[in-house]
């Protein structure tokens, strides 16, 4: 998940959950109020942070000795899982907490990272007596587990079966409403405490939801390189380091050098260097380079495009792909750089057009939806450094999709 990113919300407490009257975010240095009240020299003085998860493990097989990481952090861990993913891993789940010297309860995540589904787990945690939670699975039930242990007060691990975003390294849950509309970012006081990248797994998963993750990973160097021109504040409460730059840059990079190669290995079945490297890149380079880079154009036009329903079959990085493209454009980048993204992101079969996002009417309305809804006063768009409109963003978004059907010889 800046003038808008680092957020403070506050939201009235529904009646039987007590957690939504509390502050999203603890840290006053991330306060979008506290930092809009400082003056131009006190805003030039902003430290540079990076932040990051307290381990990262990636490896063939590694899900196997979960219950010996487990360990390390608690006695009895609350398992956050989807019914249909625990079918496919119970039996690698259950070996890996054999003989651990910690239990674990498990429990069906419901589709969405809601309110009132991070309330829910809450109140089951309390009830069994959990003091460290798991999240297994792909992003919102990632960001659903890392939102509750941080209401619990309880440690995280994180063990993503898909490498479809970067959500899994982030002090960051994004929330949604119960019909999966984007709703705002809730911002936690630190990362995981471990994130657990089973390769053996992932590389079993849908080609397409990897393919999904390099889309994500895609926008993670063009944000970054808008916060640090624009010098916002990025998602870790400071200035973008070098270091983030670097790793921003290096998972561009891979994505480049080892992409096409990986999305071949995975259609055949195959777990290659290229694949690790892909993984690696979707979830560890571009996790750090988005936290402690910033997030700009891309993710608030994303954001955009989930006011249309049209738009709900698509995955997170499906739709930050053509964000990106949308935020080229906004820049008015060189056409080489632009076509070499299009042709990146047509090769890997990621969308360039509306068409592709699902959107088979694109009315001026609807744009001008998505633009306004891209603009909102708390999203990342105003990180880009130069001022952003919704009659901008709704240009560059016709633009992108005429673009691409340019390349796709449409």
């Amino acid at each position: 998940m800046i003038q808008s990113v680092c957020i403070t919300v506050v939201r009235p407490k529904p009646q039987g959950s007590p957690l939504w009257s509390w502050r999203y975010d603890t840290g006053e240095n991330r306060s979008t109020e506290k930092r809009q009240e400082k003056t131009g020299q006190e805003e030039s003085g902003m430290a540079k942070i990076l932040i990051s998860p307290g381990r990262y493990v990636q490896g063939a097989g590694e899900m196997k000795k979960l219950g010996t990481y487990a360990a390390v952090y608690g006695k009895k861990a609350l398992v956050l899982i989807t019914e249909s993913g625990y079918k496919r891993s119970s039996a690698v789940i259950e070996e890996g907490f054999q003989n651990a010297e910690c239990s674990m309860t498990v429990d069906y995540f419901r589709g969405e990272c809601s309110k009132k589904e991070i309330s829910r787990i809450c109140a089951l945690m309390e009830e069994k007596g959990c003091d460290l939670m798991i999240g297994i699975g792909g992003g919102k039930t990632l960001d659903t587990a890392k939102a509750a242990a941080y209401y619990r007060k309880v440690p995280v691990i994180i063990c993503p079966t898909i490498a479809s975003t970067d959500a899994p390294c982030s002090a960051l849950s994004v929330i949604y409403s119960e019909e999966g509309v984007f709703e705002e970012y809730l911002f936690l006081p630190a990362n995981p405490n471990m994130v657990l990248m089973d390769t053996e797994i992932i590389a079993k998963s849908p080609v397409r939801l990897t393919v999904a993750g390099m889309g994500d990973a895609l926008a993670t160097y063009f944000e970054a390189r808008a916060c640090r021109d624009s010098g916002a504040a990025t998602c870790a409460g400071g200035k973008v380091t070098g270091a983030a730059m670097a790793l921003a840059e290096l998972c561009f990079d891979t994505l480049m050098e080892e992409g096409v190669k990986a999305k071949l290995a995975l259609e055949a079945g195959a777990c290659t260097e290229a694949v690790e490297r892909i993984i690696e890149a979707n979830t560890l380079l571009s996790g750090i380079g988005f936290e402690s880079g910033g997030l700009a154009g891309a993710h608030a036009i994303h954001n955009g495009f989930t006011v249309l329903e049209e738009c709900h079959s698509m995955y997170h990085g499906e739709k930050v792909a053509f964000g990106t493209i949308t935020q080229l454009v906004l820049e008015n980048v060189p056409t080489d750089e632009l076509e070499d993204i299009i042709d990146f992101c047509i090769e890997l079969g990621l969308p360039v057009t509306l068409k592709e996002l699902g959107i088979t009417d694109p009315t001026p309305e609807k744009i001008m939806a998505v633009a306004e809804a891209a603009c909102a006063p708390t999203d990342t768009i105003h990180n880009m450094p130069f001022e952003v409109t919704p009659e901008s963003v709704a240009a560059a978004i016709l633009a992108a999709d005429r673009y691409g059907r340019y390349f796709l010889g449409e």
